[in-house]
C-alpha cells in the first residue's frame, strides 16, 4: 500500500463504497482499477475510507485493491475544511466530506457508491469555498 499525505496528480478517489464493492469482488470495479493501473493512473483513497471498510485483516480483496492506491491520511490541516464543508452542506458524514475535501487538494474526481450526494458535497464545497 502507497501512503502520502501531498497532492497528486489527476486520478480518481475511491470511496468506502468501491472498497466494499471490489472486497464482495464486483468484476465491474476491478476491471475500472486494473484499467486505472493499466493507464498508469494511481486510485487515491483516504485513510477513513479504509478505516470505513476495514473489518478484518483476512479481507483479500480489500488488501488486494489498496495495494494499488495512494492512502491519503486525515491531517490537522484537513479539520477545518472538512468542517466547513459539513457546514455549507448540511450533512454530518466526516468521511465524505475527508474525500471530497482530498478531492480538491488533488485536483480527483470521484468514484463511489453515492455519486449524488458526493457530487452535490463536492459542489457545494468548491461553490462556496470560492467566494
Amino acid at each position: 500500500t502507497r501512503h502520502t499525505t501531498q497532492a497528486v496528480s489527476m486520478t480518481t478517489i475511491y470511496d468506502t463504497g468501491v472498497l466494499i464493492a471490489a472486497e464482495r469482488d464486483d468484476r465491474h470495479i476491478w476491471a475500472d482499477h486494473r484499467a486505472r493501473l493499466e493507464a498508469g493512473v494511481v486510485p487515491v483513497t483516504t485513510a477513513p475510507v479504509v478505516a470505513q471498510a476495514s473489518r478484518s485483516p483476512r479481507q483479500v480483496q480489500l488488501q488486494r485493491i489498496l495495494r494499488g492506491c495512494d492512502i491519503v491520511a486525515f491531517e490537522a490541516t484537513h479539520a477545518h475544511p472538512v468542517g466547513a464543508l459539513l457546514a455549507k452542506s448540511a450533512t454530518s458524514d466526516v468521511v465524505d466530506a475527508h474525500v471530497a475535501v482530498t478531492a480538491s487538494l488533488t485536483s480527483a474526481g470521484t468514484s463511489n457508491s453515492d455519486a449524488t450526494a458526493m457530487d452535490l458535497n463536492c459542489r457545494t464545497f468548491f461553490l462556496r469555498s470560492q467566494r
